[in-house]
């Protein structure tokens, strides 16, 4: 296991679903009323969560061919009509972007959902606070595991990609763009993906709240350092 961080970030990014939300059975319903539509067989949930990752602008050319346009409308439709159902914060997320912020670590997400499905998600939930910018799929150039939303989600802040900033996320493409970009790769979750070898994380953490607690814990640790140079330098 490698060693936990000494010092807090100056920015930390994130990926969305199944890192701080939970909205899984949506985006799998919709792909597979897609599918089906479409003359294709559902996946099961073990294939969907292995192979639900890119942006749909990236995957749905694969898919469906020529139709994809007329499949990523299909998919749009019942999304846009089902995604605030169920859409859920996972357990110590809101602690964990409220500890951050308390601490003046400049906050923002990439992710590979549609920009406006995202920016909806957080706005339901109370979390626009939270972020500098929220990054979807079609917001930037290319779209995750490219660096061009890593760039568009540090622009407001002026801070540049390095080693200065965490890559918060649970896929083995979360790792893949925070390598690219030269960013701190952690990772939330049960590591699911065939990528990890090739994109380890440097960190790891079973949930939200685990890494909370190791935000919590430094962040004390800090404040009584300065604390005691307060105090000895009197």
């Amino acid at each position: 296991m490698p060693d936990h961080p000494a010092a807090l970030p100056r920015a930390v990014l994130y990926d969305w679903d199944n890192t701080l939300v939970d909205n899984w059975g949506t985006v799998r319903a919709a792909l597979n009323h897609t599918l089906v539509a479409f003359g294709q067989e559902p996946w099961s949930e073990a294939e969907a969560r292995e192979r639900i990752k890119q942006s749909l602008r990236d995957s749905f050319p694969r898919l469906f061919g020529e139709r994809w346009t007329d499949a990523r409308d299909v998919f749009y439709g019942y999304f846009a009509a089902h995604h605030l159902d169920h859409l859920r914060p996972l357990p110590g997320a809101e602690a964990l972007l409220r500890g951050l912020a308390d601490r003046g670590v400049y906050q923002a997400v990439v992710s590979n959902k549609n920009g406006g499905f995202l920016r909806a998600e957080a706005e339901a939930l109370g979390w626009t606070r939270y972020f500098g910018r929220l990054v979807g799929a079609q917001d930037a150039v290319q779209d995750k595991p490219h660096c061009a939303p890593v760039h568009m989600a540090l622009e407001p802040a002026g801070i540049a990609p390095g080693a200065e900033v965490w890559f918060v996320g649970d896929a083995d493409i979360d790792m893949e763009c925070a390598h690219g970009a030269g960013l701190v790769p952690v990772l939330i979750g049960a590591a699911q993906g065939e990528g990890f070898g090739r994109f380890p994380p440097a960190h790891r953490y079973d949930t939200c709240g685990a890494l909370d607690a190791l935000v919590q814990r430094i962040g004390d640790t800090i404040s009584a350092e300065m604390y005691r140079s307060r105090v000895e330098s009197r």
